[in-house]
């Protein structure tokens, strides 16, 4: 393979690795660490009326798919009462049915919000509205009205927000004077608002909301104004005070359009109130909950979906790349002799239940013994196999007598010696001794010394907390891994070892050259 087709592949493997991270971590709000937390919201309507004896009906209208958040969990307490969820054209809606009550009754609604990321989308244009026909001084007052609010106007928002700002004008015109007769509330005024845009054809509703600050026993619905911009083909929201143009903080959208949010048969009898509170979660499990609530295949195939066994299983796992890559930087261009390719790896996980040091002592400890029946059973001329077979029995043996022994001393420690790869100890004590035969006791040692070096540095790069949080969530992050270890892998340059070796070598050609 040419060296521009593999730099290709890598750069792929990099840019597929970083792009799904990135977007797990900015669209799907993944967090990046560990211990992140994130804000929810619960929420709380309490309906409360006196039933008629007989029959019942009640009829909540519900948060649906509110702009900037999404809800995690709802929950209905109503006991005895039969319960239907509606969907119109202007949201949901929960009906509560009873065939016989009587007395104070009390209904309850509640829903965890997490404060999402806020888009305007863009929705099909409403009918316009048709204008009312209206008597005198009356008709005279709106048209008046509405034409000075046009010239000071660009489009249906800025139009809106003028319109508001004169109708809460400290000084008011006669024309605002006549028309707000009997207005008395700020819902009143926005849908007088309403009234006035349809004579222009401008098409808007009222909405309700709350205002989510801080931790509120008795919150209120607050109403705003909902003005339709044909140009962008959203709504858009205005204050009914100030007129201000632009989505208010920390609205919560309850409700849309000019029907009640509480109906009891019909009537506008009972009374609901609203609470919240403000809590921090954890922000894996907020992300979690936040995209099955919105689509369950967004974690369907992700390993967050996984049993609880497994996931622990893949924590594990998904580090064995990370020591890998260590290991192959340090081998090929620290230059650090090991034993095995793996080996180092494996004894890495190992250390992570034993930590650092007890784990190296007692890996010395079984590599030492082992060595010792190794060369004991060199004389008596075993084959290979059933060498490697008493090798592994004996290694096994020694495992549990140090635990035995560590169990009897009070030294929990000891006990993790199992969680050791047996096979690979039986493996590494052969190699250590046909080197310690062959090359002398001197290049044995250095060789075990780095294999345990680079176990020892990948534990402690695989034992860093954000590095597993990140690894695990985003597993994509090994594709940027793997293109780092195909560029690696073409590398056939000295190593920091080799011109530590050569430099004296180095000095003479130079002398040589100089002379």
């Amino acid at each position: 393979m040419k060296k521009t087709q593999l730099y290709v592949l890598a750069l792929l493997l990099a840019a597929i690795g970083l792009g799904a991270t990135w977007y797990k971590w900015q669209v799907l709000k993944f967090p990046m660490l560990p211990v992140e937390e994130t804000e929810v919201w619960e929420i709380q309507a309490r309906v409360e009326f006196d039933a008629r004896r007989g029959p019942n009906r009640a009829t909540l209208r519900l948060p649906d798919n509110p702009p900037g958040f999404t809800i995690l969990d709802e929950r209905f307490v109503a006991r005895n009462y039969g319960m239907t969820i509606e969907r119109d054209r202007d949201g949901r809606r929960v009906i509560w049915a009873i065939r016989r009550a009587s007395g104070p009754q009390a209904l309850y609604y509640r829903a965890t919000i997490y404060r999402d990321q806020f888009s305007e989308q863009r929705v099909r244009a409403p009918e316009p509205p048709t204008p009312g026909t209206w008597e005198e001084p009356f008709a005279t007052a709106r048209a008046t009205l509405l034409e000075d609010v046009r010239e000071k106007s660009v489009d249906s928002a800025s139009f809106a927000g003028e319109l508001m700002r004169r109708l809460n004008a400290a000084q008011p015109s006669e024309e605002v004077r006549l028309l707000s007769e009997g207005v008395r509330t700020v819902d009143d005024r926005v849908r007088l608002a309403v009234g006035l845009l349809a004579d222009r054809q401008i098409s808007a509703r009222p909405v309700y909301g709350l205002v989510l600050a801080g931790n509120d026993a008795n919150a209120d619905l607050v109403p705003y104004l909902q003005v339709f911009d044909t140009s962008e083909r959203i709504w858009r929201m205005v204050d009914p005070l100030s007129g201000r143009v632009g989505w208010p903080d920390d609205f919560l959208i309850w409700s849309i359009g000019p029907e009640p949010v509480l109906d009891v048969d019909g009537e506008r009898r009972g009374r609901v109130t609203f609470s919240m509170q403000r809590s921090l979660a954890d922000a894996l499990e907020t992300a979690k909950a936040r995209l099955e609530a919105r689509d369950r295949n967004l974690i369907a195939y992700s390993l967050l979906d996984l049993p609880l066994q497994a996931q622990e299983v893949y924590k594990i796992l998904l580090l064995v790349p990370i020591g890998a890559f260590i290991m192959l930087i340090l081998r090929n261009l620290v230059g650090i002799k090991t034993f095995g390719t793996f080996m180092p790896v494996l004894i890495a996980l190992a250390f992570n239940w034993t930590g650092l040091l007890p784990g190296v002592a007692l890996f010395f400890v079984v590599i030492t013994m082992g060595l010792l029946v190794r060369f004991y059973m060199e004389r008596l001329k075993l084959l290979l196999v059933p060498r490697l077979t008493a090798v592994l029995i004996v290694v096994v043996m020694l495992m549990a007598l140090v635990s035995v022994v560590s169990n009897r001393l009070g030294i929990e420690v000891g006990l993790s010696v199992a969680l050791f790869p047996m096979i690979i100890m039986t493996m590494t004590i052969e190699r250590v001794s046909v080197a310690w035969e062959e090359r002398g006791p001197g290049f044995a040692i250095t060789q075990a010394a780095g294999s345990i070096a680079i176990a020892a540095l990948a534990y402690l790069a695989m034992g860093q907390k954000h590095l597993q949080h990140a690894i695990f969530v985003f597993p994509e992050l090994l594709l940027v891994l793997l293109a780092l270890t195909l560029i690696l892998g073409r590398y056939s340059g000295y190593r920091l070892t080799e011109l530590f070796r050569f430099r004296a070598l180095a000095r003479e050609t130079d002398v040589k050259a100089g002379a």
